[in-house]
């Protein structure tokens, strides 16, 4: 049985191909998943008349909420950079 050598390298190409389409759309869902975040805690701290300690204790509850579902992408840490984002 004779095969066509390039059909390889050509099926080896369109997977490479939608293995980093695939990763650029994730990339920019977190984008825009990290970006409504910090929207959100911004507006949040907005609507307290206390927003310095308001805003200290918001991060740490919700890191500490939502860390031990999603991870340390949720670190207080990545948190106030969510909210400087």
């Amino acid at each position: 049985m004779l095969v066509n050598q390039s059909i390889i390298s050509d099926l080896k190409a369109i997977i490479a191909h939608s293995n980093d389409r695939a990763v650029r759309a994730v990339d920019h869902q977190r984008t825009l998943m990290y970006w409504h975040i910090g929207k959100w805690i911004f507006e949040e701290e907005q609507q307290s008349k206390g927003r310095a300690d308001y805003g200290s204790f918001l991060i740490k509850y919700l890191s500490e909420k939502l860390q031990p579902q999603f991870g340390s992408g949720f670190s207080v840490r990545q948190m106030n950079l969510c909210r400087q984002f």
